[in-house]
């Protein structure tokens, strides 16, 4: 923990420049207490991976669907088509690779508290501080896909607390979540922190630290970690803004080998379709 948190300190340090407001999310592992607004949609349809050279898993595509549930909830569904690579898949045999349906994620999130800088109305242009959850389950579908390794075995349930502040020039979105396993998948802490910079209204770019580590052993298998660091963004591109390109790529920043679950890249490619009137997203801020 110790190390990870100056890690952390470390790469916000560098990114000490002016920054606009951190937004996680798609295409970043780290979320944000962020909502798409009262009666919109948020739809993500993305590709992507991690690699490790003993496994790997991939999502061809990935479908991120977000509907804004007055100004402070969101709802979430989320189900992809899963690639897995790896010994566990056949057999035993290396390197085998198996396809089939990913699981069905749903997900609440809802922001409790915002703040904002006294004497101005309150806007998310204003806002230096909120503070949101967002439980979500990950459930197997009626498939072969856990039997053949594509996917692991469910339910896991996780619960993160997320939130963004601005200190000085410096804005942070930053999550802190448990994942509660089963018998056979183990339970796990992600930790993830975002700061960027908002170049235009149509681009922006972020750097994000991420680190996912097993809490417990399942029948004596050494505990795993992911500790990635990587870069990304989002550029729009229609001039009503409802259609935006999203990117990301990275790496661990410890050693890969093909017995831990550090993967020496992981990246993301997709699209963001926003939908909804404009008068049904002013927000009845609180």
């Amino acid at each position: 923990m110790s190390r990870f948190l100056q890690l952390m300190l470390l790469f916000a340090l560098a990114l000490a420049a002016p920054l606009a407001l951190a937004q996680g999310g798609p295409p970043f592992i780290t979320d944000d207490p962020g909502t798409p607004g009262n009666r919109q949609w948020e739809i993500n349809l993305g590709l992507t991976g991690g690699h490790n050279p003993g496994a790997a898993s991939y999502r061809l595509p990935d479908i991120d669907v977000n509907y804004g549930w007055g100004d402070r909830i969101q709802l979430m569904y989320e189900l992809s088509l899963a690639v897995a690579t790896g010994p566990s898949n056949s057999n035993n045999q290396s390197n085998a690779t198996q396809a089939g349906l990913g699981e069905s994620q749903f997900g609440v999130k809802w922001r409790p508290y915002e703040h904002h800088r006294a004497g101005e109305p309150k806007s998310d242009e204003n806002m230096d501080f909120s503070l949101g959850t967002y439980p979500q389950a990950v459930i197997n579908n009626p498939t072969s896909a856990v039997r053949r390794g594509v996917v692991e075995p469910g339910p896991q349930y996780y619960l993160p607390v997320e939130f963004t502040t601005k200190l000085g020039p410096v804005n942070f979105n930053g999550e802190l979540g448990r994942w509660i396993g089963n018998r056979n998948v183990p339970s796990r802490w992600g930790r993830g922190l975002i700061a960027g910079h908002e170049f235009s209204e149509r681009f922006e770019l972020y750097g994000e630290i991420y680190d996912l580590q097993d809490v417990n052993r399942i029948d004596g298998a050494p505990r795993q970690r992911a500790l990635t660091l990587d870069l990304g963004g989002r550029k729009t591109l229609d001039r009503a803004g409802h259609l935006r390109l999203m990117f990301m790529g990275g790496r661990a920043i410890q050693a890969v080998t093909r017995q831990n679950s550090e993967p020496d890249w992981i990246a993301y490619m997709g699209v963001q379709i926003l939908l909804g009137t404009k008068s049904a997203s002013v927000s009845a801020k609180q």
